[in-house]
């Protein structure tokens, strides 16, 4: 007899945080999008080691490795960025870990330079050991999407 569990190891966790940031949608692209290997450990404070594996370039197939901080423990993982569109959004995929980072940008206002970045955090798979703790995970992924945009946001208006 086969056990079926109502756990779906496959179920994405997602947490999502938006900011609106005095800026035009081209000078924030420029710092989150076109210099993104230079300043991504800016933002993502918990990077302790950085690396880009095929120079500054940032393209689609490009690859980078981190070494993060999570509740004191070193976790390395290979990332590829996986869309990569100027001006609209900059998305990347772990390789050695399921997760997705996504920044999309939108101007929300024609009449003064208003920018609505929005940052997405999906852990594509979680372990079935861990489905119990979900609520728990997804709150903190939110929380760490608020210190995300925020954090940007900081970077952004202080000149990148």
């Amino acid at each position: 007899m086969q056990i079926k569990f109502s756990f779906d190891t496959s179920k994405p966790v997602t947490g999502e945080a938006s900011i609106d940031i005095n800026k035009p949608i081209h000078d924030i692209f420029h710092c989150i999008g076109e210099h993104f290997f230079d300043n991504y450990p800016k933002w993502a404070l918990e990077v302790v080691e950085f690396e880009p594996l095929d120079g500054k370039e940032v393209f689609v197939g490009a690859k980078a490795k981190q070494v993060r901080t999570d509740n004191g423990e070193k976790v390395e993982s290979t990332f590829e960025i996986t869309d990569y569109q100027p001006s609209i959004k900059l998305i990347f995929k772990g390789l050695s870990a399921p997760y997705r980072h996504s920044y999309l940008l939108e101007k929300t206002s024609e009449q003064n330079q208003l920018t609505r970045l929005t940052f997405r955090f999906e852990l594509l798979e979680l372990e079935i050991f861990m489905r119990p703790f979900e609520k728990l995970i997804r709150s903190a992924i939110e929380e760490g999407a608020e210190n995300t945009v925020e954090n940007i946001k900081n970077l952004v208006v202080e000149g990148c």
